[in-house]
């Protein structure tokens, strides 16, 4: 029987795979599963006493035929089911006696029809606590596995998360607990159906062998069509996963740039790549339904042709049996008939498993190692600045096939000092405060504070006590006073509106109609870009870091704002390490060091004065900005 032996070990594969895969979903399946292993015993205890429900309720109902269509005089003994009692004298002689009378055959008809009943209970009792088991296990899995996947996106260094679109990473945390959980769902249907299947054969197996050629038969057309059918659903399923994370992307990024596509004319634009998308969505998920649906109808016509065929068989099959044609041809047809679902049932799981294999593998893709970075963990606790952060011939590049963003960096940034960057567009300013902040890792040299290298420092400790207000404000959607206390926990409202104040916000606070409790939405669109970047500068202040960056603070003020903002960085700048980031010389001739980049290298330093006196590029800048005082220059670029 080669064609058995091919069904038996090719049904069991997708059964076998979660525990034999070693990518890392499998992995991260099978370890979460250690946890729920009650749950899993449950589950597996429960399909096994179903199946075995299900077989006896088989044998119940071969007596029950035998018993209704033998004669009354039939020898009961030579019955193969009840001769098996002859094993146990006084049991055989209460059924011969039973047996031999009307009454007592319909007794035990009804004793029998009962006992189906209670199996066909116990069946259903049981297949409803390992329903149950399996959805309170996928639904604890999948949230567990949900966070575990937020916490991984959030362990990618900042480096690493920005080589991925915002619409593929909230698709990767969103889907993937609902994707575990049709995993976990699948494979309780295979253990379940497969159990089924095994007691079904073995029924089947016991009544006639010949008669299971046609089972077999049956088990190869579906075959055929599945091997046709599955790398087809499959290659469509990875196309539809494609087009569902573009266009997860692209309502996200439509959203969040509602102001850019209304300011230039790009609203129609943008509905039509949306209605594209839509339109691919819809063909491809037409033609998943029209490949997964076609496995049902030929399942459904299979079993009426296999019932036919043995029909007319039985009668030369069966004519010798001393318990008649009509017990074993009954008991055969609803065993194939119930094979015929189960078959059906494991082929529609094996569609199933087909159609997941694009979220599994986009699951494979986010778990694994070898092509992320992630920041880094542990080090010494960062508690305050006492002398001076030093860059030691510090080199960045951002990408092996991109040129160097800065080359041999050396600058020190002393405890109390205000430092400036300035620079055309691209030389590198940003870069170094990306490298402070801990965004990246210089790709050569060092960056020490205190002498200690930076790498040997906790980092979420360090970047606590740091200041940011970059040129790209982001705000919660939340209140003003939720936003300006961000990060710094146990902040009071004292505290919070001190901060404002020095800030140059309170005044445009109070005129909002609830104050600091104004909802400002999302990205705080309902603020102005001066309004928000004073919230951002308050915020900053609030944390009354060791290190204060400025990046483009007052790019986006007015000039009466910038005064006033730029009359409170002053003060701050007094008490505190600052790092400025300008385009406006105006606002940093009073730094203690300016340092001029170009090209990723510092190329001159020193005071105001000093570096007037040297006639370089710094005084060309500065005698460039004097000729057009009023005209703003273009935003710094992040480079």
């Amino acid at each position: 029987m080669p064609l058995l032996h091919r069904i038996a070990r090719r049904l069991p594969t997708p059964l076998l795979a979660p525990l034999t895969d070693q990518r890392p979903a499998a992995r991260l399946i099978r370890h979460s599963a250690k946890k729920y292993w009650k749950l899993l015993a449950v589950n597996f205890s429960t399909s096994l006493a179903a199946s075995l429900s299900e077989g006896a309720t088989l044998g119940i109902i071969f007596l029950s035929v035998s018993l209704i269509s033998a004669p009354e005089n039939s020898d009961w003994s030579k019955i193969s089911v009840l001769g098996s009692f002859n094993q146990l004298p006084w049991l055989q002689d209460w059924l011969n006696s039973a047996l031999s009378t009307r009454a007592g055959r319909d007794g035990i008809f009804v004793l029998l029809l009962a006992t189906a009943v209670a199996l066909q209970g116990l069946m259903a009792a049981t297949s409803y606590i390992n329903s149950i088991s399996t959805a309170v296990m996928g639904a604890r899995m999948g949230t567990e596995i949900t966070g575990k996947l937020n916490d991984r996106v959030l362990s990618l260094t900042f480096g690493c998360a920005s080589r991925y679109r915002v619409g593929d990473l909230l698709n990767y945390v969103g889907s993937g607990g609902s994707t575990v959980q049709k995993e976990i769902s699948l494979a309780n249907g295979l253990l379940m159906n497969s159990l089924q299947l095994i007691i079904y054969l073995a029924i089947l197996v016991a009544i006639s062998p010949w008669l299971l050629l046609v089972a077999f038969a049956m088990a190869a057309v579906m075959q055929t069509v599945q091997k046709v059918l599955l790398p087809r659903i499959r290659r469509n399923s990875r196309e539809q996963q494609k087009v569902g994370v573009e266009l997860s992307s692209h309502q996200n990024e439509q959203i969040q740039g509602l102001r850019l596509l209304h300011s230039t004319g790009q609203l129609e634009s943008s509905r039509k790549k949306l209605k594209a998308l839509l339109g691919e969505s819809k063909r491809l998920s037409i033609r998943q339904s029209k490949l997964s649906n076609i496995v049902q109808p030929i399942s459904n016509m299979l079993p009426i042709i296999s019932i036919a065929i043995i029909a007319a068989l039985s009668l030369l099959v069966f004519k010798d049996r001393s318990s008649g044609v009509l017990p074993s041809l009954v008991t055969f047809i609803i065993a194939l008939q119930r094979l015929n679902q189960r078959v059906g049932t494991l082929t529609g799981l094996a569609t199933g498993y087909a159609a997941n294999s694009a979220n599994v593998e986009r699951l494979n893709q986010i778990l694994r190692d070898d092509d992320k970075d992630f920041i880094r963990t542990g080090g010494v606790p960062f508690t305050a600045l006492r002398e001076a952060i030093e860059l030691d011939d510090v080199s960045l590049r951002y990408s092996p096939n991109l040129p160097q963003a800065l080359s041999s960096i050396q600058l020190t940034i002393g405890r109390g000092q205000t430092v400036a960057l300035v620079g055309s567009s691209g030389a590198g300013k940003s870069s170094i405060a990306d490298l402070l902040v801990g965004l990246y890792e210089p790709t050569g040299g060092r960056i020490l504070v205190d002498g200690v290298d930076i790498r040997t420092i906790n980092l979420a400790s360090w970047q606590q006590r740091l200041g940011v207000v970059s040129q790209d404000t982001f705000l919660f959607n939340a209140s003003i006073a939720n936003n300006i206390g961000f990060g710094v926990e146990n902040a009071s409202m004292d505290d919070i509106m001190e901060a404002a104040a020095k800030a140059q916000a309170s005044r445009f606070i109070a005129d909002l109609p609830e104050g600091y409790d104004t909802k400002i939405g999302e990205r705080g669109y309902r603020l102005s870009g001066g309004q928000r970047q004073r919230i951002s500068l308050a915020r900053a202040i609030l944390r009354r870091p060791e290190l204060l960056i400025l990046d483009e603070a007052t790019s986006a003020l007015d000039s009466q704002s910038e005064r006033l903002v730029q009359q409170a960085i002053e003060q701050f700048e007094r008490q505190h390490t600052v790092l400025v980031i300008a385009h406006r010389l105006s606002t940093i001739v009073n730094a203690d060091v300016i340092c001029v980049l170009s090209e990723g290298r510092i190329v001159e330093r020193g005071r105001h004065h000093e570096l007037l006196a040297q006639e370089g590029m710094y005084a060309k800048l500065w005698s460039d900005q004097s000729k057009h005082p009023h005209q703003k220059p273009m935003t710094a670029a992040s480079l």
